[in-house]
């Protein structure tokens, strides 16, 4: 169950070498290439909800970006730009109140046009705790959203905390005032046609197969999309997901295998590229609060016992850059020496756990996501378990589909679980939503370090990089020193489509973005 099938490895094999016609049904055999304006994207798991609020896939954040949009993106190259906004904030000498002037040719999909009443209405609504907004813990400092003229917004924070802007285009919508109350929460969930400004219409939700959108024909980025209809397909199987783009019933596709990708991106009609990422990590979220991992040292023992270059190279092929630390190596922010004290040493492993309550071995049950999430975790799993043997660690891993992990996750009720975190690339969001309180995956780990809390703070309140580096170097040297979650690495976002497409760019951000892709 946890290894690549014989028959799965063949038809990559035989995907890759064009020998496609004993191992694909008749329907793909003769299959042409997609007609007309539309353009078919896969995603490799099933979503949830197109509504950002609620989000909890990164991969299926492209539902709710191509419906929904906010005040800023921050875009494929990880630059936060202005969207419903006409520039980015005016912020006072105190850092608490943001003032948004919005773009004036804004309308919804119901034909109303943006205004702040709409920006305000939209977050009154995720700030109030009665609507239990899975997003909401990362935008509760705003205390005061003002409408100041019909095109003037401003918000007021309890505290300094700049890193709200750079979540707003990934967890966070503008909708027509009273809509949530007039349609239900359903309706955003699963049918939110008529209450978005994106590019995209919703069309239709076939579960288990596709959603589709219309191209909105009043977008205020004139000129887009160059496509009539997006249809967004879920295929969790790597080989299917392959076979779809060979044979054109697909225009790109999400998490290619990466034993394959060099391969597949030089077939003939066929192309691809990755980016390294600032914000997806590979994460081991290890609940602090059970046995055993409740002993730093055999915390500790666990993290430097995992050989995290290999993994990169001989797993995933280069598509994982190596980290012990919440932050990525190519990073501003990045702490080298923080990295070092949980980088792999067996001799090291094996003497802390010897120091450990766990000295004579341990076990326990690892979570793992069925379905690929950017990159398939199975494998790396296969390799933790063999490497924590040689130390004397038992593994079980346990196959569970996203919906139920993350779950598990938010609620800890798991050991450890592994699994693909996606962030936007801003230094803080992996150490606040999973290392301090209050936050949706607190219980993941759940720490609590006041002094990290603390420098944290004091990160939000600052501007400048020189010191933010300081205090985030902190901050991995506390994650260091108490390993409250381990980190394998950061992945790269990679994606594979037909070459007819043009201006297609792999996103930083990580989900697909299809917006000015040409068909």
């Amino acid at each position: 169950m946890l290894t690549v099938p014989t028959n799965r490895r063949a038809f990559l094999a035989a995907a890759a070498g064009g020998a496609l016609g004993g191992l694909l049904p008749a329907s793909l055999l003769h299959a042409q290439p997609n007609n007309g304006k539309t353009l078919t994207i896969v995603l490799p798991s099933n979503p949830i909800t197109i509504d950002p609020i609620n989000q909890l896939n990164h991969d299926a954040m492209v539902l709710g970006q191509t419906v929904f949009e906010n005040l800023v993106e921050y875009d494929v190259d990880g630059v936060l730009k202005p969207q419903l906004a006409k520039a980015l904030p005016v912020i006072s000498a105190d850092k608490k109140t943001y003032t948004f002037e919005l773009r004036d040719d804004v309308t919804f999909h119901n034909g109303k046009k943006m205004t702040a009443e709409d920006v305000k209405y939209s977050f009154d609504y995720l700030l109030d705790p009665a609507n239990k907004a899975a997003r909401r813990s990362l935008f509760t400092r705003i205390t005061k959203v003002t409408v100041l003229d019909p095109l003037k917004v401003q918000f007021e924070l309890s505290e300094p905390y700049g890193p709200w802007l750079y979540f707003l285009t990934k967890y966070m919508g503008i909708y027509p005032a009273g809509s949530r109350k007039e349609h239900g929460d359903d309706y955003f969930k699963s049918k939110p046609a008529g209450v978005g400004t994106g590019f995209g219409v919703f069309e239709e939700w076939k579960p288990n197969d596709y959603i589709s959108f219309k191209k909105n024909p009043t977008y205020w980025r004139k000129g887009l999309p160059h496509w009539d209809r997006l249809v967004v397909k879920m295929i969790p199987e790597d080989a299917t997901r392959v076979a779809y783009l060979l044979t054109g019933q697909v225009d790109l596709i999400s998490a290619p295998p990466p034993r394959e990708f060099s391969r597949l991106k030089t077939m003939p009609g066929i192309t691809g590229a990755s980016r390294p990422t600032l914000g997806g990590a590979l994460l081991m979220y290890t609940n602090n609060l059970k046995a055993p991992f409740d002993d730093v040292n055999f915390r500790k023992a666990v993290s430097t016992a995992i050989d995290r270059k290999t993994i990169g190279e001989k797993v995933y092929y280069g598509l994982l850059d190596p980290s012990s630390v919440p932050a990525p190596a190519r990073g501003w922010w990045f702490n080298a020496e923080a990295d070092k004290e949980l980088g792999f040493d067996l001799d090291k492993a094996k003497a802390l756990l010897a120091k450990s309550k766990y000295a004579t071995g341990a076990e326990f049950d690892l979570s793992i996501q069925a379905e690929p999430y950017l990159l398939d975790t199975k494998d790396a799993a296969i390799f933790v378990q063999a490497q924590l043997a040689k130390i004397g660690i038992k593994v079980n891993l346990k196959v569970y589909e996203f919906s139920v992990l993350i779950q598990q996750a938010i609620r800890g009720e798991h050991q450890a679980a592994l699994q693909v975190f996606m962030s936007p690339g801003e230094p803080s969001y992996i150490m606040q939503v999973c290392l301090t309180p209050e936050q949706v995956l607190s219980k993941s780990t759940g720490y609590n370090n006041p002094e990290f809390n603390q420098t944290l703070a004091a990160a939000f309140a600052e501007t400048e990089e020189a010191k933010l580096k300081e205090l985030y170097g902190k901050l991995q040297m506390l994650a260091a020193r108490d390993a409250p979650i381990g980190v394998l690495g950061y992945v790269h976002a990679s994606n594979l489509w037909r070459q007819a497409l043009q201006d297609v760019k792999v996103n930083q951000g990580l989900t697909i973005a299809p917006g000015e892709i040409k068909v």
